[in-house]
């Protein structure tokens, strides 16, 4: 395929153009309390500043259970012009609380899940399910999935984070769906493609979100060597690791020949985070301030292949 499904439909991949790769639009958790992303007027404003600094589309990396609402996400991908693509799956296991549905479902019927969003449409609400209505675009389409993301626990996969990437890869087999996995500090990466490679998933169909959270360019390059698609995401988190050091790291992980495996967002998805949430850096941080100093490494025409990189991963094939 070289076409991208996105919450308004399928799109050629190149129409994507500078693709942010990790953003929620709404999110909520309990590891989260009090920092959800909940409100669609604030949350349109905040994609719109994504669009003016410089972005053109994004994934909205928040699977199911945790917020969804894609039929606002439709709505704000409508009036700003941003491409979304939205995502199906599971994140890691500290995020469901131990009475969670989906902690009943085994990979086999989670995957059904999955491809009920990635093929039929997302539901409205994640706690009803698929008993209601299917959410709908303004022009009365099924809002669907585009990937399917997932997500393992520091130096750790528990039995609920291998189903997930079980269910992931039951789903992928079906679909060519691209897989997500949400890394602690880029901990258990190469175990994690290991494991999906068991399960018959490409390592060239999996991004490795937080690689960046361990800035070490050798296990890098061996990621990418791998197949694997690195997801620098630690923008503005210096309590993590400081820009400098992802500059650093970038430098030198395109040096070595492997900036074509480079993802980049931000991965802000706080409301403390957001400025109209009341909070601080935005969506807007990333273009506005990261990207330019970025190109002052490494130059524009290496920039904007790693931030056009996206459509050569979204597009779902086995």
């Amino acid at each position: 395929m070289t076409t991208v499904r996105t919450v308004l439909g399928d799109v050629a991949a190149a129409s994507l153009g500078r693709v942010n790769y990790h953003e929620h639009l709404f999110q909520a958790s309990p590891l989260l309390p009090g920092d959800d992303l909940d409100d669609e007027g604030a949350s349109g404003v905040e994609a719109g500043t994504l669009r003016s600094s410089g972005f053109d589309s994004m994934i909205d990396a928040t699977p199911i259970g945790l917020g969804r609402r894609p039929e606002a996400v439709a709505r704000i991908s409508e009036s700003t012009g941003l491409h979304v693509v939205a995502a199906t799956g599971t994140h890691r296991d500290a995020h469901y609380g131990p009475q969670h549905p989906l902690r009943r479902l085994d990979g086999e019927q989670r995957a059904s899940r999955y491809l009920g969003d990635l093929l039929v449409g997302m539901p409205v609400d994640d706690e009803s399910g698929r008993e209601i209505a299917p959410a709908m675009t303004a022009a009365g389409t099924p809002i669907r999935a585009g990937l399917v993301k997932t997500g393992i626990g520091y130096w750790s996969i528990s039995e609920f984070e291998r189903e997930t990437l079980r269910a992931a890869a039951l789903a992928h087999l079906e679909t060519g769906a691209p897989v997500m996995v949400h890394l602690e500090f880029c901990t258990a990466a190469n175990e994690v493609l290991d494991l999906l490679e068991q399960f018959g998933v490409s390592p060239n169909r999996v991004v490795l979100a937080h690689a960046d959270r361990d800035p070490n360019p050798a296990l890098h390059l061996q990621l990418a060597a791998r197949g694997a698609w690195l997801g620098y995401d630690g923008i503005a988190r210096p309590r993590i690791r400081s820009e400098a050091e992802l500059l650093d790291l970038t430098e030198l992980v395109v040096e070595a020949g492997a900036g074509d495996a480079i993802l980049l967002g931000a991965d802000v998805a706080r409301r403390s985070r957001y400025v109209s949430y009341g909070g601080m850096p935005g969506l807007g941080y990333l273009g506005s301030h990261y990207v330019p100093r970025l190109v002052e490494r490494i130059g524009v025409e290496l920039v904007d292949r790693i931030l056009t990189n996206p459509q050569r991963f979204l597009p779902w094939s086995r």
